[in-house]
């Protein structure tokens, strides 16, 4: 005799289907090709995804405008001297973009170079100190300056805006203490920190071979980077997708040997910068400490609750940011060979947060990179370059800047609100 099933019956219920393993979007992009990552390029874009997009195009209209005013900017002389000296600007900018992926900002950065520049023609100069010992005492002097900003802000729960703000008064007035009555200690030719700056490898070969280093790191930590994810049965970057990107950046490495080789040859200060961008992109993209930046960056409360200490991410970011303050400094004292009363005054401040945040680094915390720093320094240090050579004021000059300051502020405002209505931010 048959038995009635009943709906609570568990043998009359149907077996419940296998779930469908979720599938990365990623995979998808890469076994559509070319297709698929135009389509994502597109999602990205209307996502406010921008990247380094808008800053890429901003180089490229800057340096067309002024290359067709004067075809002196787009020299080899013109574009030599511009990547010498950006790498000062640059170099602050970078620890400007450790503090603002936390969503805080440094207004001391200027005092603090010009400071660490007092302390070191100072103690060299005036004193014979040693100039290696010299130099190392100038960049502690800027890692605790920075590291008391930080204590004040992470511990105390001063505001970092304010703290810094009274560091930007009180370190200037110490540098005009250091400096004493004269106000200026000039720096001569032959020391390290001249040499820093105005060293140039003549030979054709230096430029080349850092190209061929650069690409071929680059490639191997590409590769490497595939093959460590495969292995954990994660998304990884098909061999021709990693090939692509490294004739991407070999044609711009070799390009930039090229022009530099058309003029003197690769300049030391210049080469100094890229190894620490390198260095600090690594901090920042391949290691625990790095990722708790961005963590604390994006969301101070997650970041909390997952066992991050939270306090000494902020005290060490601007740990970071003074000792960059610091060796940008000493690299902009090694440019006009002297520490005076004006040195981390005037515009300086304002370019170096307007390189990173024009570089691409949001205000809001939590998305950026330190090539933004290099990115930000050659918008600004190009729009100078260029008005100068057409022999535009000074006047002028700021109005346009902050023009340009402004108009990223916008692009990064939109492309956050972009993200927050497709759900990505």
């Amino acid at each position: 005799m048959k038995r009635d099933r009943t709906p609570g019956d568990a043998s009359a219920q149907e077996p419940a289907p296998e779930s469908m393993p979720a599938v990365d979007t990623r995979l998808l992009v890469r076994e559509e090709g070319l297709k698929g990552y135009l389509g994502e390029f597109r999602r990205k874009v209307r996502s406010g995804e921008l990247g380094s997009l808008p800053v890429v195009i901003a180089v490229i209209i800057i340096w067309t405008v002024f290359g067709s005013l004067d075809s002196t900017f787009l020299s080899a002389q013109n574009l030599s001297d511009l990547s010498q000296q950006i790498v000062g600007t640059g170099m602050i900018a970078v620890g400007i973009v450790f503090v603002l992926l936390l969503g805080e900002i440094d207004l001391s950065v200027g005092s603090v170079s010009g400071l660490c520049a007092a302390i070191f023609a100072v103690l060299n100069v005036l004193n014979g100190m040693n100039e290696w010992l010299a130099l190392l005492v100038a960049i502690a002097g800027g890692a605790a300056v920075g590291l008391i900003h930080g204590f004040f802000f992470a511990k105390v729960g001063v505001p970092a805006f304010v703290v810094t703000l009274a560091g930007n008064l009180a370190w200037n007035g110490l540098m005009l203490q250091i400096l004493g009555s004269s106000g200026t200690v000039n720096i001569p030719s032959e020391s390290i920190v001249s040499k820093l700056y105005s060293t140039i490898f003549h030979s054709p070969a230096a430029a080349y071979v850092t190209a061929a280093v650069g690409v071929g790191l680059f490639l191997a930590a590409s590769l490497l980077d595939a093959r460590r994810r495969r292995s954990a049965r994660v998304p990884f970057r098909p061999v021709a997708e990693i090939v692509l990107r490294t004739a991407v950046i070999a044609a711009i490495a070799f390009v930039t040997a090229y022009i530099l080789n058309r003029y003197q040859g690769l300049p030391l200060a210049l080469l100094i910068f890229l190894i620490l961008l390198v260095v600090l992109d690594f901090v920042l993209r391949r290691t625990t400490y790095g990722r708790r930046i961005f963590a604390v960056g994006g969301n101070i409360e997650g970041a909390r609750r997952a066992g991050i200490s939270v306090p000494f991410v902020r005290m060490t970011v601007f740990s970071i940011s003074g000792t960059m303050a610091a060796i940008g400094g000493i690299f902009l004292a090694g440019q006009i060979q002297s520490a005076s009363q004006t040195s981390g005054g005037g515009n300086l401040l304002m370019n170096v947060i307007a390189a990173a945040v024009i570089g691409g680094t949001s205000l809001f915390g939590g998305r950026g990179s330190v090539w933004s720093a290099l990115l930000g320094a050659l918008v600004i240090g190009s729009i100078q370059s260029g008005m100068n050579i057409m022999g535009v004021s000074n006047a002028v000059q700021f109005m346009i800047t902050g023009s340009v300051l402004l108009a990223a502020v916008v692009v990064d405002s939109l492309s956050r609100r972009s993200q927050k209505a497709a759900g990505r931010a």
